[in-house]
């Protein structure tokens, strides 16, 4: 689960982690008091206008904005509230729809007065599945890609992993410190940002803090202006609070429908639906669809009960997706029978009516061979299969 920019900032400070203040707002006059109350605070007219979306790259795509005075403010406000803001990591990229923005954040601006002695950094804080180890990820080159700076100048991204079991290590964070060219002050501050940065990561069941930029001001702080979030949604029930933040507008719409209806699907870009049981057999069913000349997509697991009315819901949801040319229904029957589930295929088919693209069913144990028995004597257009490789070729043969 992502959190939105001032949401993120918002754990990072519960834990002790200085950050950009900021105040959030949901129209245009929401903003101006923001500002005002921005202004008392810091004593500026400047601030900075930030779009709330999730997705990176927002000033590139004109989603961030310096303000000097109420009228710019204003101004901003009125262009990037209701914009549909493009960036490389909106769907579809620069290319595509973009996203609506509804928010934005209102903070202040950090680099006055000193914008030359002020110095970015980019820090994240995840899980390095290799190593089994979490993993903290630094450059002295922040507010950039960081994927650019590992291919053009790998050098100057570090890693540094941490043991779970003893956690980060006071010369760990030390060394980070270091390696980021820091002294004095600016030292003992990021030491302090970093374990602040560390306990929030795993005191929130987060898979993933990215601080880019990391910023050292030219009075020596160091605070988070930017951050992104992404919460592992398997802890959320340990952290009800953060789970209440959840934005489901900024979530693909198919996807959350799916999650409402017990299903849990994953949009891909691919022209063969998959319905299955089971995470691991669905990746299998992904991978065969590769290997068959076809490209899957979604990801579907209709888990243990695949009855009629969950399989209308899945057709339904794998449907609604146009670049879909045919579904694989690849079903093991071990807690569920495969009989049932084709009964329930046959149903959902005849409540639907005509469904135009190629549905291949492939059943397999308990009852496989009465299930396919049931698929065969429908008087559906609808292929079975046994094997694997019997629907592979089914579906090598349809997407041709």
């Amino acid at each position: 689960m992502n959190l939105h920019e001032y949401q993120g900032k918002e754990l990072l400070a519960s834990y002790g982690v200085e950050i950009q203040r900021g105040k959030v707002a949901n129209s245009v006059e929401e903003a101006v008091e923001a500002y005002k109350s921005l202004q008392e605070e810091t004593g500026t007219d400047f601030c900075v206008m930030k779009a709330q979306i999730h997705a990176g790259g927002r000033g590139k795509g004109g989603g961030v904005k310096l303000c000097k005075n109420m009228d710019e403010l204003k101004e901003n406000a009125n262009t990037i509230l209701g914009m549909m803001l493009k960036t490389p990591q909106t769907p579809g990229g620069i290319d595509g729809p973009g996203k609506l923005v509804r928010k934005v954040l209102i903070a202040e601006d950090v680099y006055a007065p000193d914008f030359d002695a002020c110095k970015e950094f980019y820090i994240s804080v995840m899980m390095d599945r290799a190593e089994k180890k979490n993993v903290i990820i630094y450059s002295t080159e922040g507010g950039m890609d960081i994927e650019e700076v590992a291919e053009n100048t790998p050098d100057l991204v570090h890693k540094e992993h941490i043991d779970p079991l003893l956690g980060l290590q006071a010369f760990q964070a030390r060394k980070i410190a270091f390696n980021l060219g820091l002294s004095g002050t600016a030292f003992k501050g990021m030491v302090k940002f970093i374990n602040s940065l560390y306990n929030a990561f795993i005191g929130a069941d987060a898979s993933m803090f990215e601080i880019n930029p990391c910023l050292k001001t030219g009075d020596d702080r160091i605070l988070a202006v930017d951050c992104k979030v992404a919460l592992d949604e398997n802890a959320l029930f340990r952290h009800k609070d953060l789970a209440e933040q959840r934005d489901e507008l900024e979530e693909d719409p198919t996807e959350v429908e799916a999650k409402n209806l017990g299903l849990n699907y994953v949009k891909l870009d691919g022209n063969v639906g998959c319905m299955v049981n089971g995470a691991g057999l669905a990746m299998a069913t992904m991978d065969i669809i590769k290997l068959s000349g076809g490209s899957p997509a979604n990801f579907l697991d209709v888990g243990g009960t695949a009855d009629a009315e969950r399989v209308e819901q899945a057709f339904k949801i794998i449907l609604r997706d146009k670049n879909v040319k045919a579904i694989l229904i690849n079903i093991f029957g071990g807690i569920v029978r495969c009989d049932r589930v084709a009964q329930g295929v046959v149903d959902a088919y005849k409540n639907m009516g005509n469904i135009e693209v190629p549905i291949i069913v492939r059943l397999q144990g308990t009852n496989a061979d009465i299930a396919k028995t049931i698929i065969d004597e429908s008087g559906l257009s609808v292929r079975s299969a046994i094997l694997l490789k019997e629907a592979a070729d089914i579906v090598k043969e349809v997407v041709a």
